[in-house]
């Protein structure tokens, strides 16, 4: 979806898939909230659309969701061309845009998210949210604990980040063969 998305939108789609943020979430970041030597993200406000259309930056929904969420080095170059060619200026300006110039909203968005997703034959019931299941599941498959993935994904429970702790087979065969080592690292001997 990142190559397939108009280069505007390509480090929102990595950033989602990448830090587990919701569409809100990357739509209110400024300049000043993207620290690209700590590899962070700072989440101080998440943007609501309304139904009339008007656009409103407000806190998280708990106290859990202000946090610094870390990116992979493989995505400052990403971040820094985003930067450079697609961010509004000054250390105020939103980091996404729309066409325009003006905020990302999700009405200015959702036509390149379709157009893309029918570039690379994905299903239509792939929504933009699914980034951020994806990416709570390779971090979990990256051996998150669960306290990991609630304080990437701004929750306060342990009720949806245990939704990704879900075994997958390699996961399994890693565990199995941690505990091989750990049987061969005591003397081999199963008898006592």
């Amino acid at each position: 979806m990142a190559g397939a998305i108009a280069p505007r939108y390509r480090l929102l789609v990595l950033l989602a898939a990448f830090t587990t943020l919701r569409f809100g979430e990357l739509a209110a970041p400024r300049r000043k909230d993207i620290d690209l030597a700590g590899r962070l993200v700072v989440v101080r406000r998440s943007q609501a659309e309304f139904q009339d259309g008007r656009l409103c930056d407000k806190a998280p929904k708990s106290a859990a969701g202000v946090r610094s969420v870390s990116f992979p080095a493989e995505l400052v170059d990403e971040i820094s061309h985003h930067l450079k060619h697609y961010a509004a200026e000054g250390q105020e300006g939103h980091l996404f845009v729309g066409p325009q110039g003006g905020q990302l909203r999700r009405s200015n968005f959702r036509d390149d998210w379709i157009k893309a997703r029918k570039a690379v034959s994905v299903s239509a019931e792939l929504h933009f949210h699914d980034l951020r299941h994806t990416g709570n599941t390779l971090a979990s498959t990256a051996g998150a604990s669960t306290r990991e993935l609630m304080t990437g994904m701004g929750h306060s429970s342990s009720r949806a980040a245990l939704i990704y702790q879900h075994m997958t087979s390699d996961r399994d065969r890693a565990i199995a063969d941690c505990l091989g080592a750990m049987i061969r690292d005591s003397g081999g001997d199963l008898s006592d």
